[in-house]
């Protein structure tokens, strides 16, 4: 599948602001799944975006306006080719004990650790049993049943949690959107033992009607021996497909932040983003 993806994000300050320095991981990810034809960043006010790969391999490009401002427009521009979902690799089965004795798991530590918004209480430990009271099972057959637990007892509402919203919180309001359901997901995989990572990217929606409101995604992966990273969407409870692109991995939010900074001046008055993913018949420049 062929997508074209834009993602807008624009600041508006109550005066003047300046000495701002920001970071931003927008450009997709090149991997098994998908490919990045081509990556546009504009920025308004004019700037000059240098960029490096952080320590989880994701496009980091960075970027300061020293000049006054009263307002501040990131304007990313995607063409990915996704993978057909046929002809993706079936994930194996393998056992929990496996994974255990797997020679990489000392490698992957970080990712059945506690995270800043994946704190591994005590209370993601029961939720993650009583999803898994008939028993373990294989690996992967063990995150699409700690998934689909999420996914059919908590409820998708918009604007009950925030940003700063931890795994432990969303548990008690066993409600969230797709940011919380990741981080409640990722919580249950690693009580288990089971290394897992935190997803962002988009989705298209194919069923999209006529100005629906469109947003960022995330969802997990999973390492299971012998195949590497597999994803599952807890927030539609299926195995992530040709539909999503992915743009950056880490441990929880903290690591993925789409567009973080700094600067001085006056407070911000507004904050709005635009996200669009569109079907292409063949890739194109994101011009």
């Amino acid at each position: 599948m062929h997508l074209r993806v834009l993602h807008r994000t624009t600041f508006a300050y109550a005066g003047k602001a300046h000495d701002s320095f920001n970071e931003v991981r927008l450009r997709p990810i090149t991997d098994a799944a998908q490919t990045c034809h081509d990556f546009k960043l504009r920025l308004t006010p004019s700037a000059a975006p240098r960029e490096y790969d952080d320590f989880y391999g994701n496009t980091v490009h960075y970027f300061e306006l020293v000049a006054d401002h009263t307002k501040l427009a990131i304007e990313a521009v995607s063409v990915v080719s996704t993978v057909p979902t046929a002809e993706r690799p079936p994930v194996p089965r393998v056992s929990p004990g496996d994974l255990e004795r797997a020679t990489e798991r000392d490698m992957l530590t970080e990712f059945f650790s506690a995270s800043h918004y994946v704190p591994l209480d005590v209370e993601l430990w029961r939720e993650a049993q009583d999803a898994l009271a008939e028993g373990r099972s294989d690996v992967w057959s063990d995150v699409l049943r700690l998934g689909g637990h999420i996914y059919r007892r908590f409820a998708y509402r918009p604007k009950t949690t925030g940003v700063n919203t931890r795994a432990t919180d969303a548990l008690k309001l066993r409600m969230g959107v797709c940011q919380d359901f990741a981080h409640v997901h990722l919580g249950l995989c690693r009580s288990m033992g089971i290394p897992a990572r935190y997803v962002s990217g988009y989705f298209f929606n194919n069923t999209r009607r006529p100005r629906e409101i469109e947003a960022s995604h995330a969802w997990i992966e999973a390492y299971v021996p012998g195949h590497g990273w597999a994803a599952f969407d807890p927030t539609h409870d299926r195995p992530a497909d040709d539909r999503y692109v992915k743009v950056a991995v880490g441990r929880d939010y903290a690591d993925i932040r789409p567009v973080n900074g700094t600067y001085r001046g006056a407070p911000t008055r507004s904050l709005k983003v635009e996200v669009t993913v569109r079907e292409t018949t063949a890739p194109v420049t994101a011009s």
